[in-house]
């Protein structure tokens, strides 16, 4: 299965004023990066926000010789295929780009929505959801990530992704053969690597001790006195 996980960083928020500056997207194989990535700054011919560069630290400057949008669409397009694509808050990102697609009069997007944030807000109730606290949440190294960047937050996204379907278990099954795709090899190879590393880390139940059964008691009655835990268990008659 392929999937796209991309972000964007925009000129500002306000989807009918503000233009898209940078994408960056990571495929995915099996839920696994398979190593292509897709990578564009773009001039939005318009200044942007000062707030928004202290967010991402993109300077007008910095994109003031790059491609337009419309000088890299198709490129983009062709990578996306019909693919799902997965982004944090997507709504955020598919306005963006389809306002981006609907000023050169092409068609919106088509391609599956997957939104993590709300996969993240099921699977983790009570927690905080934005892409650093998931990153903290999953032990994700963030420590190159000094301004939020469309390629760097896609390839941090696309690690909590893997977290949010059972880490990199979820995308190893037997007999699967990945085909699709340039460094669908390395990703097979990375599969078996990783599927290895954990298998050659054995879990055994360790059981309680006394004392540590007995506190367990003490709590319970201090706290949950009502617990099925501090029932005796029924006998035959």
């Amino acid at each position: 299965m392929r999937e796209i996980v991309f972000d964007t960083e925009t000129t500002g928020f306000g989807v009918e004023e503000h233009r898209i500056i940078e994408i960056g997207c990571v495929e995915m194989i099996n839920r696994l990066p398979s190593g292509r990535t897709f990578h564009r700054y773009l001039n939005p011919e318009r200044e942007i926000d000062f707030g928004a560069t202290k967010v991402h630290g993109i300077t007008n400057e910095k994109v003031a010789d790059a491609p337009l949008f419309k000088d890299v669409v198709h490129e983009m397009l062709e990578f996306f295929g019909d693919a799902p694509l997965v982004a944090h808050n997507a709504e955020f990102d598919f306005s963006f780009m389809n306002k981006e697609l609907e000023r050169l009069g092409m068609p919106p997007l088509m391609n599956e929505m997957v939104d993590t944030l709300v996969i993240a807000r099921q699977k983790l109730p009570g927690q905080r959801h934005n892409l650093d606290s998931l990153c903290k949440f999953y032990d994700i190294d963030t420590s190159a990530r000094v301004f939020h960047g469309a390629l760097l937050d896609a390839q941090l996204l696309a690690d909590v992704y893997v977290e949010l379907h059972g880490g990199l278990q979820a995308g190893f099954e037997l007999g699967t053969v990945v085909t699709e795709g340039e460094g669908a090899a390395e990703a097979v190879a990375h599969m078996f690597d990783d599927a290895l590393a954990k298998l050659s880390t054995t879990t055994r139940a360790i059981p309680a001790t006394p004392e540590e059964i007995e506190a367990h008691k003490a709590f319970l009655q201090k706290f949950v006195p009502n617990s099925k835990w501090l029932q005796e268990p029924k006998t035959e008659a």
